[in-house]
């Protein structure tokens, strides 16, 4: 697919009639360094890094060896964060015309793996039917991609600071759900300003891991608590094979912590978005990545100053932050409520990024038609926000500039999380976060590593396609980094079915959901987009025609002469050919 030069964009915005839908990046404001660290930091540090440090205690029975565990999940995530880099800064590749060097050139676009999976199983692969891996990510993604698991956990936070440990059912669905619309509207409302919001939670919640760090360290200088053993050599790494949960409980903590480590991928989703991506996002991301795992070690390191291995606490425990600040200040009601509230908060936080990350996702699924008014879904609109700083002549908003948000991509994602919370309100609010948190990392976080990386070293190993010659980033480990995370991801899609130990959270729930069930639906998920992919070819069958999907982009050199894409025009068809006549007659193709 060619792309073309800025005269003949203006004259396609001249003629907006003869397309169906105009894309436009943002132009006034982008996303620079500090706001994509943010969008990596304000995921990773939702509910995982104050939950999982309990149950990864409980699943390895050792200090020492949990401690390792939270540092091999920082470079299994680090390697994950590589491999996207090198797709993300390539992919996709466009003809470039009326250029010196003509030929493909590396444009890349918002829609993280999606690109890559399409470029890797069906672009380079000629034998793979059209709309086969766009269907199988896509309905996986819109189903699966949101985060309803942090909805609810933010409900039972919220009820627990406010002197309720033990709500209703519908008063934690109730905030799941207000959460969950307050960031959709957030979105709709300003491009810019929900940006700025998520910095600010960014920034707060970095401080909140610094202030832990600071009050865990402090107590063991001055001995505060009695957690003084956790770090003897001669026992810190003794484990309690009553406790511990063998190789299930190994695989299932690694699993958790993969989770609460996931988020590198989040500007990937944005890619359009961000002002000079080459050059923005190597160092960015690798600095937010290096950044939460050396907070996330210190974190655990600090509540394992205060609380102590075999703490009488720790079997009934649901998350870690609380016994830290009761074993700080004693006072464990206050300190319950007060932690509570900072993990509401931080989850929130969570919520909002994940929200602004996934429908823009949601649009470039719609964009390739295979949703019903696709084009609807994948249409953005000009803010409210917008609408009255151009009524007030704002310079911001100059030559009739407006920012957009994709406002029924947003909708779209409101209304899957709603489903989502609701097939789950008849269970225990915490039964429904570890169903919903394992579906999404075993799909989204596991299963997608996986065929990504697999893909990358599919494409590095095939001569004919010549890697080498059109990547923009290639790391000094190159292809370590890809090995690596495509065998960790390989090994949990196979390991998460062994049994978790007795004190994982899956055991609390196992009357209801058996704990092999997650990862089958997880694997089931992949499935319904082979349905779907069906179903749209029986439609096409049915109607006689051809669905036919033209994207054509905008692309400019940026500061570092590499080429990025500003705009895109897209355009969805029904194609009618007609047929054969025995006599002679060429077959042709009616539009």
């Amino acid at each position: 697919m060619a792309a073309f030069d800025q005269n003949d964009y203006d004259e396609a915005l001249q003629a907006l009639e003869d397309h169906q839908r105009v894309d436009v990046a943002p132009a006034e404001w982008r996303l620079g360094y500090y706001s994509t660290a943010c969008l990596i930091l304000n995921r990773t540090i939702g509910s995982g890094i104050f939950i999982a440090p309990v149950y990864i205690l409980k699943g390895t029975g050792s200090v020492g060896e949990s401690l390792i565990l939270w540092a091999f999940g920082g470079l299994v995530a680090t390697c994950g964060l590589l491999v996207w880099l090198e797709l993300g800064l390539t992919i996709p590749l466009r003809i470039v015309p009326d250029h010196a060097n003509t030929g493909l050139k590396s444009v890349p676009r918002s829609g993280g793996e999606k690109n890559y999976l399409e470029f890797i199983y069906s672009d380079s692969c000629k034998a793979s039917p059209k709309f086969l891996v766009t269907c199988m990510y896509g309905i996986r993604f819109i189903l699966l991609g949101s985060l309803p698991s942090e909805a609810v956990a933010f409900g039972s936070y919220v009820m627990s600071a406010a002197g309720r440990p033990d709500p209703a059912r519908g008063s934690i669905v109730g905030l799941a759900l207000g959460a969950i619309t307050m960031a959709v509207l957030l979105h709709v409302g300003s491009w810019r300003g929900s940006i700025l919001m998520s910095n600010w939670f960014a920034t707060i919640k970095v401080l909140f891991l610094v202030l832990i760090i600071i009050l865990g360290f402090t107590a063991q200088l001055h001995g505060v608590t009695s957690a003084t053993e956790n770090f003897d050599i001669h026992s810190s790494f003794s484990t309690d094979r009553h406790k511990a949960g063998g190789a299930g409980g190994f695989f299932s903590s690694l699993c958790f912590i993969l989770y609460t480590y996931s988020g590198f991928e989040q500007p990937f989703y944005v890619l359009s978005e961000v002002a000079h991506p080459r050059k923005t996002f190597p160092r960015t991301t690798l600095f937010a990545m290096l950044l939460t795992t050396i907070l996330f070690v210190l974190v655990n390191i600090a509540y394992l100053c205060a609380v102590p291995k075999d703490s009488d606490g720790l079997p009934q425990a649901h998350d870690m932050a609380t016994l830290f600040f009761s074993h700080i200040f004693g006072d464990r009601n206050t300190s319950r409520r007060a932690t509570d509230g900072i993990i509401a908060f931080s989850i929130f936080g969570n919520i909002l990024v994940a929200t602004f990350t996934a429908a823009r996702v949601n649009q470039e699924i719609a964009k390739e038609g295979i949703l019903p008014f696709s084009l609807f879904f994948a249409t953005s609109h000009p803010t409210p926000s917008a609408w009255l700083q151009s009524k007030k002549k704002s310079p911001q908003y100059r030559d009739g500039y407006q920012e957009h948000t994709p406002m029924a991509a947003l909708g779209l994602h409101w209304l899957v999380s709603v489903i989502l919370i609701g097939a789950t309100s008849m269970v225990q609010p915490a039964t429904a976060y570890i169903v919903l948190m394992l579906l999404h990392s075993y799909t989204v976080v596991i299963v997608n590593g996986f065929l990504v990386s697999g893909g990358l070293l599919y494409l590095k190993l095939r001569t004919s396609i010549n890697w080498r010659a059109y990547t923009n980033f290639s790391p000094w480990i190159d292809p370590l980094h890809a090995v690596f995370y495509c065998t960790v991801c390989g090994v949990l899609i196979i390991a998460v079915f062994l049994k978790p130990p007795v004190n994982w959270p899956s055991e609390d729930f196992s009357n209801h959901v058996k704990w092999f069930i997650i990862p089958t639906v997880g694997l089931l998920a992949i499935f319904l987009g082979v349905i779907w992919f069906f179903g749209l070819h029986l439609l096409m069958l049915g109607r006689g025609k051809e669905l036919v999907v033209f994207r054509t982009p905008l692309i400019m050199t940026d500061v570092d002469d590499q080429w990025v894409q500003i705009a895109e025009l897209v355009d969805v068809e029904w194609h009618v050919k007609l047929p054969t006549i025995t006599f002679g007659v060429e077959e042709h193709e009616m539009i």
